[in-house]
């Protein structure tokens, strides 16, 4: 079976519906965002199928880059072609853009934002719930069988005991899936299926393929047009405002760190945040924190973080423009040039990945990639429970291990109550997604209105 490339698997208006409903549960950063579109693309509208929502998983996470937001680019196009792909990428980090434009504005004017942390304060407890549940289910799919158990167990040992880089694991896993494949291919033919629970099958099944045709015509067009959209605004502010801009300057420098997130934000967040602090002076070290923190509460990518970075920067350093004026297209610039390579990542890509479902070798390298992905939404899903119910934690580490653990004494009761609250509505009562974020977003502003 293949989907052609000319046409809508569903009508477009519908899936722009839907891409916008996704857009504003995007929190919790990659755990969350992908638990998200699992439970929307794959269990409740079933467009597509649980295999080919990993396989799209996989390359996505081979990419620098926020991988949920590529992840939403790849079924975009799948489901639409090249608008669909822009339509659910665009969508996809939107809410955050203006959600962080909004509040660096309020810090810059009252330097308090604590009725908004409130609010988000309360959302990420129910994301844990949601994150909670997206493992489960995903483990449930995808681990057909006790060799992907295992791969899983280490790829979230790796990272949540060894501190391995994530480019390392996601290789690791790639080899052991060819191996296993090499030695014992009946592995993979264990639990097939389009998720195995009865439901209707998808409209895209585990076994389509896309028709779009790869070709080095294609590639180079994209490729070109991709650069120029990238390097477009940043050649604009170094000629009109200056080579030795401060735009100029975070459009360089955001460039390429878009170009070496590899294992999500925190990979390259420790060089920005040192670049941003000691060498350009834009924000100080505590305004990073609080930047990261808001980031970290609010819908889209973790690294929009840098819009705050860039914000702040161009603020007091706006040049010839207000420092409004300034502040905004400090911002916008920098946003811009971290989400478009994703862009061209995908539409440059995917065509060839698509291709390579019947490369039998590589896809078996793939689904050892998907068992080691429930792995790392497990340590990310650690990672976020540590910093959204405790208020600190430490490095502990004893010969190759090294763990952060909580301080027990700086657990937030009220987090915690939410938390328990949210996964009773999520896996008791089993209320919709937006019901649960909705409820806890209440309760957070509570805590703050309340005495």
């Amino acid at each position: 079976m293949t989907i052609e490339a000319t046409r809508d698997v569903i009508p477009f208006r519908q899936a722009v519906r839907a891409w916008f409903g996704i857009s504003l549960q995007t929190f919790g950063g990659p755990a969350g965002q992908i638990a998200v579109m699992q439970r929307t693309l794959v269990e409740e509208k079933r467009w597509i199928g649980q295999q080919r929502f990993n396989h799209a998983l996989n390359y996505c996470m081979l990419l620098p880059g926020p991988e949920a937001q590529q992840l939403a680019i790849y079924v975009g196009w799948l489901l639409n072609g090249t608008r669909g792909g822009l339509v659910a990428g665009t969508l996809f980090v939107l809410p955050g853009v203006l959600a962080l434009l909004i509040l660096s504005a309020v810090y810059i004017l009252w330097q308090d934002t604590t009725v908004v942390t409130a609010l988000f304060a309360g959302i990420a407890p129910a994301v844990l719930a949601i994150v909670a549940q997206a493992v489960i289910r995903v483990a449930k799919r995808s681990l057909t069988h006790p060799i992907f158990v295992a791969l899983a167990a280490a790829a979230f040992a790796a990272l949540a005991l060894f501190a391995v880089p994530f480019p390392l694991v996601v290789a690791a896993a790639a080899l052991a899936g060819w191996l296993v494949h090499r030695r014992a291919p009946h592995v993979f033919t264990a639990g097939n299926g389009h998720g195995g629970d009865g439901g209707p099958t998808p409209l895209i099944p585990d076994d389509a393929l896309h028709h779009a045709q790869p070709s080095w015509r294609s590639a180079s067009k994209i490729l070109a047009v991709g650069l120029v959209a990238w390097w477009l605004p940043v050649a604009a502010v170094a000629l009109f405002l200056g080579t030795d801009s401060v735009f100029t300057t975070q459009g360089l420098f955001f460039s390429g760190t878009a170009l070496v997130t590899f294992g999500g934000a925190y990979a390259v967040l420790a060089f920005v945040a040192q670049q941003a602090v000691q060498v350009y002076g834009w924000l100080t070290p505590g305004e990073m924190v609080r930047g990261l923190a808001m980031a970290e509460t609010t819908p889209g990518p973790l690294i929009m973080v840098v819009q705050f970075v860039a914000f702040l920067g161009a603020y007091r350093d706006p040049g010839a423009l207000t420092p409004w004026a300034g502040a905004l297209l400090g911002a916008l610039l920098t946003t811009w040039v971290t989400f478009v390579p994703c862009f061209l990542f995908i539409f440059l890509g995917a065509p060839y990945v698509e291709k390579l479902r019947h490369n039998t070798a590589i896809s078996a390298a793939l689904t050892g990639i998907t068992a080691s992905v429930v792995g790392v939404i497990a340590n990310l899903a650690l990672y976020f429970a540590e910093h959204t119910l405790f208020g600190k934690t430490f490095t502990w580490a004893w010969g190759p291990f090294t763990v952060q653990v909580p301080e027990l004494g700086t657990v937030n009761s009220v987090a915690l109550l939410i938390t328990a609250s949210a996964l009773v509505m999520t896996f008791v009562l089993k209320w919709p997604m937006l019901r649960i974020l909705g409820l806890c977003a209440l309760l957070g502003i509570g805590t703050v209105l309340l005495p």
